[in-house]
């Protein structure tokens, strides 16, 4: 069984993937860059990774986050809804990442998300987000507090490489909205996409 994950330079994304490389999944990690700090620190953890499970984690797929991501961000600065970058930023990234599923013979996306921490993650803005796939979302730290999390990332060797200093994401609003309108979040992403074509 295949699945591809989201894989970020931080402390979640890796905890994830180990636990689903540990219950006998081959993983796809996907990166979406942003910069070259980021994408060095992922390409450890990465390595970290594939020395506990060298057969089931494969290569790192990445995506540019300027190229896929920025024009919509841009559409949603001028339409002055920027509190609602996290979310769309997470929906597009479930997107692609259903593409190169689709390419690749996988059958669920993974990603490191908890619930109850603010923008991308209330449960609000996960069930819009989730709305970007149709493939089953496996999120293995749903129900971990931070602390369980970091003691996972201490024992399998990702958490020196996530904590190391890196520039914050040049696209987070200052207010990310917590609790997304399913209503709202429709007529942005008419009008973006609608615009796109």
């Amino acid at each position: 069984m295949k699945a591809v994950a989201l894989l970020s330079s931080g402390i979640d994304s890796p905890v994830a993937i180990y636990l689903m490389l540990k219950k006998g999944l081959e993983v796809i990690p996907i990166h979406f860059k942003q910069d070259e700090g980021k994408y060095r620190k992922v390409q450890k953890i990465w390595k970290q990774l594939k020395e506990l499970y060298p057969e089931r984690l494969k290569e790192l797929v990445v995506v540019d986050v300027y190229e896929y991501q920025t024009p919509v961000f841009e559409k949603i600065m001028e339409m002055k809804k920027h509190k609602w970058i996290c979310v769309f930023c997470k929906f597009t990234m479930y997107k692609k990442a259903t593409e190169i599923a689709r390419e690749n013979g996988a059958l669920a996306i993974i990603t490191g998300d908890s619930l109850g921490q603010v923008a991308s993650q209330t449960l609000d803005n996960l069930f819009i987000i989730s709305l970007a796939t149709d493939l089953p979302i496996l999120r293995p730290l749903i129900g971990l507090d931070k602390e369980e999390v970091i003691k996972i990332a201490k024992k399998i060797g990702t958490f020196d490489i996530s904590i190391k200093p890196e520039k914050g994401c040049p696209f987070v609003p200052k207010h990310p909205i917590i609790r997304g309108s399913l209503g709202e979040f429709r007529r942005i992403y008419k009008e973006i996409f609608q615009a796109s074509c």
